[in-house]
């Protein structure tokens, strides 16, 4: 497994734009909300925020955090409108429209409306004032519950937490009641300039340990635990199985084999999400230092 040589920043020591770069890259990739307001006087704005993430589901909640300006500490259109109005609506970021949602970023005076500079479409919301954006498959109409400030100086933060009343979401990205990943192709923040386009190749899977207890890294035998082939997440892989194989089991599959098999052979087969073969093989490579569950 991976061994770091650390280098500690206590945030008291450092400049804000310091602890802001080291939050941006540490804590990524963040899903984007692109938030949709209106003014006291009716005027809309549209602006992305990546200090973003959903907080339960009764109700439903999610929170952004419209923080200060970093050079002076002012506070942002899209705060100004929540407090005054305390309604948005909160789309979701696509590949699609990533160039469009950098644009409304943009410092426009609180008199410009960002759909018009965006060339992003407004149409009406269903239950609140402030449009949705017809080009996200994503979108939900929200109430401002709290809002919670988190300092009073620059880049402070102002936690807007609202709770969703209506959502709205495209047909075409979703299958048998599931959001996929390749269809609704969202895009998050990282650092700097850097996004992650969370689709393709990007995306893998891991299946929860629900229903079943696994034996976790404890019950490994040290010739495993101690492999100089096998990864942090290969061994997780082993040990969110319930059993090693049994003698029975491993005498079955020793009598098939007719290739060498090797640690790189169990590494393959959990690359191929395959544990149970990985277990085999590595139980049968060290049968003698591994004690097998008895045959049934």
């Amino acid at each position: 497994m991976m061994k770091y040589r650390f280098k500690t920043f206590d945030s008291a020591d450092h400049s804000i734009p310091e602890l802001h770069h080291l939050l941006l890259g540490g804590v990524a990739p963040r899903p984007i909300a692109l938030v949709s307001t209106i003014s006291a006087d009716g005027v809309r704005n549209l602006s992305p925020f990546s200090f973003f993430n959903a907080f339960g589901a009764n109700p439903p909640v999610v929170a952004f955090s419209a923080s200060r300006r970093g050079r002076d500490g002012s506070l942002k259109d899209t705060f100004n409108n929540l407090i005054a109005t305390n309604e948005c609506v909160i789309h979701a970021v696509t590949y699609d429209i990533a160039q469009q949602t950098s644009l409304a970023s943009t410092e426009y005076g609180p008199e410009v409306d960002e759909f018009t500079k965006s060339g992003l479409t407004p149409i009406p919301a269903d239950l609140v004032k402030p449009s949705r954006m017809e080009e996200s498959p994503f979108a939900m109409e929200c109430k401002l519950m709290q809002m919670v400030p988190l300092g009073d100086g620059p880049a402070s933060g102002n936690l807007a937490i609202c709770e969703v009343i209506r959502f709205h979401v495209a047909e075409e990205i979703c299958r048998d009641g599931v959001i996929l990943p390749d269809l609704i192709d969202l895009v998050g923040r990282n650092s700097a300039s850097f996004y992650t386009r969370a689709s393709g190749a990007a995306m893998f899977e891991i299946e929860k340990p629900i229903g079943r207890k696994g034996i976790g890294f404890d019950a490994l035998p040290k010739a495993i635990r101690e492999s100089q082939i096998l990864s942090g997440n290969n061994l997780a892989q082993l040990a969110n199985c319930e059993r090693p194989p049994t003698e029975k089991e491993l005498t079955a599959f020793g009598s098939k084999q007719t290739e060498p098999l090797t640690e790189q052979s169990a590494k393959k087969a959990l690359t191929e999400n395959n544990p149970e073969l990985a277990w085999l093989i590595l139980a049968f490579l060290a049968r003698e230092s591994i004690k097998l569950p008895p045959s049934d």
